[in-house]
């Protein structure tokens, strides 16, 4: 005879979710700053790699703009004015 229980599984599940609003830190265009002067900035504030600093480094000359970091309002904000100190036009969207 085959018997199969029946389990009841009855469990109360708590789910916690931690919404965090993720920004995009962008950076500018200008004809004032000298692309090293960019590279090393990117490298020094936002921890790029060397490559990844030249390939938005282009892309902000090109097209204008890069998002060139993203995560928390917070975590951006100060980045975004280290950025601002070194004379680079950015903003946090």
């Amino acid at each position: 005879m085959h018997s199969n229980p029946q389990i009841d599984y009855n469990e109360d599940v708590l789910l916690l979710e931690e919404t965090i609003d993720v920004r995009d830190l962008v950076v500018y265009n200008d004809d004032v700053n000298t692309f090293e002067h960019v590279i090393k900035t990117l490298i020094d504030v936002c921890q790029h790699e060397p490559e990844q600093a030249e390939q938005c480094t282009l892309l902000i000359h090109h097209k204008g703009k890069c998002t060139v970091k993203h995560g928390a309002y917070d975590e951006l904000t100060g980045m975004c004015t280290a950025i601002h100190d070194r004379g680079i036009s950015a903003d946090i969207l």
